[in-house]
């Protein structure tokens, strides 16, 4: 997917001069600049970066952005580096491939001090390499269809394909899912990782997943839960609480299961070498700005990074963000470098179960 917003171009003067301008919406003034190129995950999320990022900065500043989708992944960013034909800006990228990117020398090192908001944002939204862009979480949402108001609302419950029948969606990847499988094995969400870290836990995580693997439907984009749902193919499933949420906007009725979420956050990431570095730090001052942070989650319920954008959310919208205290019960914050240790063996093993018959 690529989308060009065309607006007739213009130029920065000085770094600091546009950092200034930015916070005091005043329009830039030069002559032919090149535009920026964001890329992101595509889909709902996307569309939610367009209305309330991209295109009021194109709109405000401008300035051409031209956005870009993938699934992940940075061998692509590794590939521009290396021949230095950098054709992308800032990407979105989750915290496991950001952390190993950076360890890479593939992105750009964060200044803080370049941005202006930094103060208000929340301390655990800046990494080595990232700018946090929001928080989001896996939960469990059934078929209100078959089940009304009584379906599964844990991943103990998940597992009862006795009480709930039908098919279950997961994600067909070890991370989260062996997460998932240990907390409807029982293991609280504060002792997991010391558990998956042993031998004995990622075989009692297999086991679990055994329990249920015949009535498993494997997803791999984030569209697909909901469109199973929707069609009757699954009764009960993992997704994301962003695209439950816009369903439930546009008139579904699915139920979020926040008890024992799996939640995360993803960043902003600038690629090493970029030409449009200053441009990429305008466009995170303005990306950090509450009440474009505001319009985000009012287009999409994610968790904001900045702290004063909470203060101006409703108290309807916060209670559907991954971020509301409600919804932190037995809460699992995905441990990204137990990922980086351990994915490679992981892959390798659920590959060849989900394999087996």
């Amino acid at each position: 997917m690529k989308k060009l917003i065309s607006i007739n171009k213009l130029v920065d003067s000085t770094r600091r001069l546009t950092s200034i301008l930015a916070l005091c919406s005043v329009p830039i003034i030069g002559s032919a600049a090149e535009p920026i190129t964001v890329v992101g995950f595509g889909g709902s999320l996307q569309d939610a970066f367009h209305s309330a990022y991209f295109e009021p900065f194109s709109e405000q500043y401008k300035v051409d952005v031209i956005e870009d989708s993938y699934t992940g992944g940075f061998a692509k960013q590794k590939a521009m580096v290396k021949t230095g034909n950098i054709t992308w800006d800032l990407v979105q990228m989750d915290e496991n491939e950001m952390i190993a990117a950076c360890d890479q020398g593939i992105l750009e090192p964060i200044r803080k001090q370049e941005l202006l908001l930094a103060d208000e944002l929340n301390p655990s939204a800046f990494s080595r390499c990232g700018v946090g862009a929001f928080v989001w979480s896996m939960v469990s949402t059934y078929s209100p269809e078959k089940f009304g108001n009584d379906g599964p609302k844990n991943w103990k419950e998940f597992w009862d394909v006795e009480k709930w029948p039908g098919k279950r969606g997961l994600r067909k990847q070890p991370r989260m899912t062996l997460e998932i499988a240990l907390l409807a094995d029982g293991v609280a969400s504060d002792d997991l990782y010391k558990v998956l870290a042993t031998p004995e836990g990622k075989d009692r995580a297999f086991a679990k997943l055994n329990e249920l693997k015949e009535h498993i439907i494997w997803w791999e984009s984030g569209a697909q839960p909901l469109e199973w749902l929707r069609g009757g193919i699954v009764t009960a499933t993992s997704a994301y609480n962003g695209r439950i949420s816009v369903a439930n906007q546009e008139g579904s009725q699915y139920p979020i299961g926040w008890d024992g979420q799996l939640y995360s956050m993803d960043y902003w990431t600038i690629v090493k070498g970029t030409k449009n570095i200053d441009r990429a730090y305008q466009l995170l001052d303005f990306m950090m700005k509450p009440e474009q942070q505001k319009l985000f989650a009012e287009n999409i319920p994610y968790g904001l990074t900045n702290r004063k954008a909470n203060q101006i959310l409703p108290n309807a919208l916060l209670s559907i963000l991954p971020t509301a205290p409600a919804n932190q019960k037995n809460a699992l914050l995905l441990d990204s470098y137990f990922w980086l240790d351990h994915e490679e063996d992981l892959q390798q093993r659920f590959t060849s179960w989900v394999s087996q018959n």
